[in-house]
């Protein structure tokens, strides 16, 4: 008989598997480590986005998995670009995602001595030194990927000279871009990183953490690593485009008196359709007015997601399901909708919503008079219950179920033809009320008061169900609709940011008719307009005119293309 597996055991066979899970399984194995320490290191110059979403749930997911503990620490090493809106937001959008950092909040600039008395280290060892030369004489002296760099003539300045002319630098002696300090590592090398980088500038700019005690920062990768080995992180992850920035992390690790040896490993960036997830370019999107900020509902920032009405349980299954790897890809956003689905699907109450409204008049139903009716709020969840919705002579239907001239496989409503009210009753159209310039503006029904709640007691059947909203006590909203921002899947921006946009990604429609009890969602909570798609409330609106966002529709694209495969 085989022996029971452990819950250690039953535990690991759980987990998901990846080349860094491998990694730290073999390294606490094999006694490497005895814990694990990871980090979630973002600059704090944008708002976090999907791709940061990814990072989040490997660096936190780890170490939970592990036994270990996750940092977050702002790299917080450039004032001009950092503010304090960005630290704020970047912590809410952690612990939206579910994860908490604990007593382990960390800046860079907590480490600003540190870092500091490290440079004056490398100075002193003869392997660093400050340098006069303009940014433009840089960039010619560091030469090519296919020619290598040459000596700045300041290179071979003594300690003493490097000494005096940094603490200079460091009690505001020079303007900004007068002189930087560099590392002396190799100008020939055929890693431009390692052609001698800078690791200090001036800048007089107040921090938002440390205000003006300082005028000289350091490069975001001087303090990276060194701030990874401050902190015992055992294992650095990141993205791949940093591979080429490895070995200047090591050089920094051997030539400085740290405390602990991380190591780095990478892993492949979230790539998605119809979006980008670059923070420079989404920079461009809010700076240029393409968006209405970084929470714009179509923006793929955690913000935005939020906003409309992206569950972070959906994006954390999504990072999930698109895996850790050293290869990049590029990712159906049809996948993360159909997470979005998935999860709404299970908990989003269900209410009737008119985008389109055509009012219809129940011609034999008493004038004056209404009545409750029951319905589910999710047919998915028993214990979510059920409501009552009003239901009377007047009502609104969207324009797209009713068609004069109706063919055979057109199962909604037309003349002579019967339907079903969701929840309510059978109804046949009598007939078709027109303006003056021939367009529908109202049509006549009568209804079978045997049906009540849909049903119909001597068995006939009928095709179509509609839903529908009491003309009497709808309340009046305004819709927006959502698509991608970018009109192709894999956008081009070649010719600047203007021309990938989708024209027609946002569609605002105004005079909706609502049951009454979505006047009183709140912004972030779920709801699923029946037959049209799930929607949240947006904060932009009020309690007497809501307005609510699209999150997304109800048709699975993703799930139908599984289901063929």
């Amino acid at each position: 008989m085989a022996d029971t597996p452990t819950a250690a055991e039953t535990e690991a066979d759980d987990r998901p598997s990846d080349f860094i899970r491998d990694v730290i399984a073999d390294d606490l194995a094999s006694g490497k480590h005895t814990s694990i320490v990871t980090r979630f290191p973002p600059e704090p110059n944008g708002f976090l986005h999907l791709g940061h979403a990814k990072s989040i749930c490997l660096n936190f997911g780890v170490a939970a998995e592990f036994g270990g503990h996750c940092s977050l620490r702002f790299d917080d090493t450039n004032p001009v670009k950092e503010e304090q809106k960005y630290i704020d937001s970047i912590m809410e959008d952690v612990r939206w995602l579910g994860f908490d950092w604990g007593e382990h909040l960390h800046h860079a600039a907590d480490y600003f001595e540190t870092f500091y008395a490290w440079a004056e280290h490398l100075i002193t060892e003869g392997k660093a030194y400050v340098d006069d030369l303009s940014p433009e004489e840089m960039r010619e002296y560091r030469g090519t990927l296919k020619e290598p760099g040459k000596d700045s003539p300041h290179r071979n300045r003594s300690v003493d000279e490097n000494l005096d002319m940094f603490r200079r630098m460091k009690a505001g002696e020079f303007e900004n871009g007068a002189r930087v300090l560099r590392a002396k590592i190799d100008m020939a090398s055929g890693n431009i990183n390692m052609r001698d980088p800078v690791i200090y500038r001036i800048l007089h700019a107040k921090h938002p953490r440390t205000g003006d005690t300082w005028c000289i920062y350091p490069t975001y990768d001087f303090a990276h690593g060194q701030g990874d080995a401050l902190e015992h992180v055992t294992h650095s992850l990141c993205t791949l485009e940093f591979a080429d920035h490895r070995p200047l992390y090591d050089w920094f690790i051997e030539n400085l008196p740290v405390p602990a040896v991380p190591r780095q490993y990478e892993f492949s960036r979230l790539n998605l359709t119809h979006t980008v997830l670059s923070k420079r370019r989404l920079i461009e999107l809010v700076e240029e007015n393409h968006v209405t900020g970084w929470n714009d509902p179509r923006m793929p920032t955690l913000s935005g997601l939020r906003r409309r009405g992206y569950p972070p349980e959906a994006i954390v299954d999504f990072s999930g399901r698109v895996g850790i790897t050293k290869s990049d890809n590029t990712i159906e956003y049809a996948l993360l909708e159909h997470c979005v689905r998935q999860d709404l699907n299970k908990r989003a109450e269900r209410r009737m919503a008119v985008l389109n409204p055509l009012k219809v008049v129940i011609t034999n139903y008493p004038k004056g008079e209404s009545e409750m009716l029951d319905a589910v709020n999710n047919p998915e969840d028993e214990s979510a219950g059920t409501r009552q919705v009003s239901f009377g002579r007047e009502l609104w239907i969207e324009r797209d179920d009713f068609m004069e001239d109706a063919p055979k496989k057109f199962f909604r409503l037309a003349p002579g033809r019967e339907v079903r009210l969701r929840w309510a009753y059978f109804v046949t159209c009598t007939d078709v009320i027109k303006d003056d310039a021939g367009e529908i503006v109202e049509l006549h029904c009568t209804y079978d008061p045997a049906t009540k709640g849909g049903d119909s007691p001597d068995g006939r059947k009928v095709k179509g169900t509609m839903h529908w909203v009491h003309a009497a006590d709808a309340v009046n909203a305004e819709v927006r609709n959502y698509g991608h921002l970018f009109r192709d899947a894999e956008p081009d921006l070649s010719s600047g940011l203007e021309a990938a946009i989708n024209p027609d990604s946002v569609e605002i429609v105004t005079d909706c008719k609502l049951e009454p009890s979505l006047a009183k969602f709140s912004p972030g909570v779920p709801v699923q307009f029946e037959r049209l798609g799930y929607y949240t409330m947006d904060p932009d609106g009020t309690t007497t005119a809501p307005v609510f966002n699209r999150t997304v529709g109800l048709r699975d694209t993703w799930a139908k293309e599984k289901k063929k495969g």
